[in-house]
């Protein structure tokens, strides 16, 4: 369910594209926040040099990076309050080979306390998606006051 279509997802919604953007690493890797609803979360990245590992596939870090930040996301929109990674699960299926990359993630479980988030990931060739990686992770949902702590990175 999107922002319009559920007015008490909206704040939640500003806020976590608020946070995305000061997100350093996200414009580092030149990933944008596609979709974005309560429970789930899409971000893609296109195809550069710099995210390539030797053979040209995408870099198994970016896709790890992607899994990390989608699934932190998705599970902060089911219950609206800050989220950070407690672990994940991850499988590459297959070479990331094409021009995009694209994360999608889905709460499979909301938690008070930990959330478990489905991601998938997948290769987009000449408008072909090929899925390349899968994963399964924990999130710790946090309280507003663990969020307002100060960055060491600010």
């Amino acid at each position: 369910m999107s922002a319009a279509a559920d007015p008490e997802f909206a704040p939640i919604a500003d806020r976590i594209h608020a946070n995305v953007g000061r997100q350093g690493f996200m414009t580092l890797v030149g990933a944008e926040l596609s979709d974005l609803s309560r429970g789930s979360c899409t971000i893609a990245v296109d195809r550069r040099p710099e995210l390539l590992q030797q053979h040209g596939f995408f870099h198994g870090g970016v896709t790890a990076f992607l899994i990390d930040n989608a699934t932190t996301i998705a599970a902060a929109t089911s219950r609206g309050q800050p989220a950070l990674t407690a672990e994940y699960k991850l499988n590459l299926l297959s070479p990331a080979v094409g021009e995009k990359l694209i994360c999608r993630a889905r709460v499979i479980k909301p938690g008070r306390q930990v959330s478990v988030v489905a991601a998938d990931v997948f290769c987009v060739s000449d408008g072909v998606e090929k899925h390349t990686a899968t994963a399964l992770a924990s999130i710790a949902m946090l309280s507003e006051d663990a969020a307002k702590t100060k960055s060491p990175a600010a």
